[in-house]
């Protein structure tokens, strides 16, 4: 069985960060061990919620899987709590990471044209420092703005995804995965582009609604497909179509949005999903 680690927050009540990867990833047939950057009561979408910043059990954890030789396949970073903790995580890349394991990173800072509550101005630059280190980065159009210094758009062409694609690949990771691309207005996907001009893209039906925790949701799932041996394209197709599965589950459901996207009884689906595209 593989076994990957994910470096993200735990936010003990609503569904992202790891609290949505450890039970996706473990159901996808894959090892997930944790190391939290930060725990919250609850996520940053409730209207009270408290966080803790444990940046200093970074060192000493890591220090012991070093002393006990635990090794890993892939390493899958989300939501990081400060830029000073971006320089952990790097550091974290050069001890564990190795050409036999995929590093994934997901840079969660933004959405819809700003930063999230709590980053400062130059918190994109330390995580640019976080996926130059990356084989493999899922920004969202937000994000992949804020890294390059490209202007955000809500209307976009082909080349302008291209472009910010190519910006993306300078900062130093192998694989750049944009996330949110529409060029329609019923389907939203993703496209990518590699070090050796290899690009592909994907797109599934667009919903009407949104929920916190779909971009969590997503690079989860990916990982997971990667990590059973799915291509590229493949672990990122399953990935989108499972979280559009999760949506429509959601909006079926009395919960409120902010409180998070409804995976649990999508759990089975995936499986099924994955299940198909290993054995077509």
């Amino acid at each position: 069985m593989k076994r990957i680690v994910t470096l993200q927050d735990i936010s003990c009540i609503g569904r992202c960060s790891t609290t949505v990867a450890l039970p996706v990833i473990s159901a996808m047939g894959v090892e997930c061990g944790i190391l939290p950057t930060a725990v919250l009561s609850t996520h940053t979408m409730f209207q009270h919620f408290t966080s803790k910043d444990i940046s200093d059990q970074i060192e000493p954890i890591s220090e012991v899987w070093e002393k006990e030789k635990i090794t890993f396949d892939g390493i899958y970073t989300g939501y990081l709590a400060s830029k000073e903790q971006c320089g952990q995580i790097v550091d974290f890349f050069e001890r564990f990471g190795n050409d036999r394991n995929v590093i994934l990173a997901d840079p969660a800072m933004a959405d819809n044209g700003k930063l999230y509550p709590g980053f400062e101005e130059d918190f994109p630059a330390a995580m640019a420092k976080v996926c130059a280190k990356a084989d493999i980065i899922l920004p969202n159009i937000t994000e992949a703005c804020l890294l390059t210094g490209m202007p955000y758009k809500t209307a976009y062409d082909e080349s302008y995804i291209t472009e910010l694609l190519k910006k993306l690949l300078e900062l130093g990771c192998h694989t750049a995965v944009l996330t949110g691309v529409s060029y329609e207005e019923d389907k939203l996907g993703f496209e990518y582009l590699d070090q050796d001009g290899n690009t592909d893209s994907y797109f599934a039906k667009k919903c009407p609604v949104s929920y916190h925790g779909t971009g969590d949701l997503y690079a989860s799932a990916a990982v997971g497909g990667i990590m059973r041996g799915l291509d590229l394209k493949d672990a990122l197709a399953l990935a989108a179509d499972f979280v559009v599965a999760c949506i429509e589950a959601t909006d079926q459901s009395r919960e409120a949005r902010w409180y998070g996207v409804e995976f649990e009884s999508q759990i089975p689906v995936l499986c099924s999903m994955l299940e198909k595209r290993m054995n077509p």
